[in-house]
């Protein structure tokens, strides 16, 4: 029981990776004390150890051979004991060897019983060496059962046929093979993926940018896309070929989830395919079903055209709860951890940048164009020399609707608020523009056009972003109305 475990793919080093209860006890040394020291147990070496043995032992764990002996160690106090070393390589199923079993026997009992036994006694008158022929007690019975015993053995082995009598040779010859310590076969289905197989491991990798790329476009979709003025007067385009993949993507991870082992409470591996299935049911499979709902193939259907896809994506977030199963798995490599902790900073400066801009276009729209010009997107605006400005509402009609003449807008207005379904099947576009900028406006025959651009009002939100959450901002951008000074004030309480 007294016994470490050495690391054989370290060369020369062959640090220790498990140590026994027993070694500890023996040695006096703490199991932390002991970790990622040398198997070879230079730690106990001391001034009456051989040198020469020493030498013996890191020969044979750099030739990878059986080696055994008997030397003197020091515990951890300075107490000398001779020890039994037991040094066996351990194979894998390749046939390499990957561990030592090196294993320490306290023998200074029996060294002593020898040392009494070498030095006889001595006669006092005589000098002559006394031999004191001793018999236990029974010993003539034990004899006669003995003799009894070997008789017996010796007329059935008599009986025996000559060629059964065949010795091993391993036994007296050759030494005893190095035991191998293999994996035990996998009973499995050829369709049942391993969770930390090669392939799901790059799987997860793929699924894990597919969430990330979810988690920045959705976003920007909903704030800057569709609460845009600019670009709601032009019709919704067709998803893009990375929608479409992501979509895919997700679709394929639920089928794969459904053939993919898991570790149970116990720590065991499952294999079963029907436990894997109501473990997937029961965990995570409502989220997964959520986010893979194909939101843009209901475009096809004219569905929620413009608002209402862009809001129910945002249901898709709910994947970047898995990320937190994978922090767990990957928490022992700090590279990984930090990148990812990186990742998710930069995602939330990307959400809160996003949010900004929505309240300064629910600024805009909730009070009076033309007069009221203190929210941050005017002030950035006025910067940019690129100010709002009243346009006639003609300029979002289409060509068919609009008048040859000015003296015909108030009949084609009314004709447009009071057709607005029929315009909606002509230009659906111009329709969802008109109403939005023509609340809060207090004219129906104006519109607000101009200020600054999408890129402009994107990359200005990010900076105020990141100046909030890693300092108090610089000034520059600055919240003037309440709800940007509130969403200041919890910006700056997260970072």
């Amino acid at each position: 029981s007294n016994f470490v475990l050495g690391n054989a793919q370290v060369q020369s080093l062959y640090p220790i990776v498990y140590c026994s209860d027993g070694f500890c006890e023996l040695t006096g040394y703490a199991r932390a004390e002991l970790m990622q020291k040398s198997c070879a147990c230079n730690f106990l070496y001391g001034p009456e150890t051989s040198d020469r043995l020493t030498g013996q032992i890191q020969s044979a764990l750099d030739d990878r051979r059986e080696f055994k002996t008997e030397l003197v160690f020091y515990k951890k106090g300075g107490t000398q004991f001779w020890c039994l070393l037991d040094i066996v390589p351990i194979k894998n199923e390749k046939g390499e060897v990957v561990l030592f079993l090196v294993s320490h026997k306290d023998i200074t009992d029996n060294k002593k019983d020898q040392d009494e036994e070498q030095c006889p006694e001595l006669d006092e008158e005589t000098g002559l060496e006394v031999h004191k022929v001793t018999r236990p007690q029974g010993f003539n019975a034990n004899r006669r059962r003995s003799r009894a015993v070997l008789y017996q053995l010796s007329g059935h082995l008599q009986k025996q046929d000559k060629s059964k009598l065949k010795i091993n040779n391993n036994m007296f010859g050759e030494k005893p093979p190095i035991p191998e310590y293999k994996v035990a076969a996998i009973q499995k289905s050829r369709f049942i993926l391993l969770h930390y197989g090669t392939f799901k491991a790059g799987w997860d990798w793929l699924i894990l940018l597919a969430t990330f790329y979810v988690a920045v476009t959705v976003p920007y979709n909903v704030c800057f896309t569709v609460v845009g003025g600019r670009d709601d007067i032009t019709p919704r385009n067709p998803p893009s070929v990375s929608d479409i993949l992501v979509e895919i993507l997700f679709m394929l991870d639920i089928l794969l989830n459904f053939r993919t082992t898991f570790v149970s409470t116990s720590g065991q591996v499952v294999y079963d395919a029907r436990s894997i299935c109501v473990h997937y049911v029961t965990t995570w499979l409502f989220v997964d079903l959520i986010a893979a709902l194909p939101f843009d193939l209901l475009y096809a259907f004219n569905v929620s055209v413009y608002f209402g896809v862009h809001l129910l994506k945002t249901v898709r977030l709910l994947r970047l709860l898995r990320l937190l199963q994978k922090l767990e798995r990957y928490s022992q490599y700090s590279a990984v951890v930090l990148t990812l902790l990186m990742s998710m900073f930069a995602l939330l400066a990307h959400w809160m940048a996003c949010v900004w801009y929505f309240i300064g276009r629910c600024e805009i729209e909730n009070n009076t164009r033309g007069s009221w010009d203190i929210g941050w997107l005017h002030e950035l605006a006025k910067r940019l020399d690129t100010p709002y400005f009243l346009s006639p509402i003609t300029s979002l009609l289409p060509d068919s609707l609009r008048p040859n003449n000015l003296d015909g807008l108030n009949g084609t207005v009314s004709q447009w608020n009071s057709t607005s379904s029929d315009i909606v099947g002509q230009d659906s576009s111009a329709a969802n523009s008109t109403q939005w900028n023509g609340t809060g406006a207090g004219s129906t025959d104006e519109v607000l056009s101009g200020g600054p651009s999408v890129r402009s009002s994107y990359v200005t939100s990010l900076y105020f972003a990141l100046s909030s959450l890693t300092s108090v901002g610089f000034g520059n951008v600055s919240a003037n109305t309440d709800s940007e000074k509130i969403f200041s004030i919890c910006t700056m309480l997260i970072g």
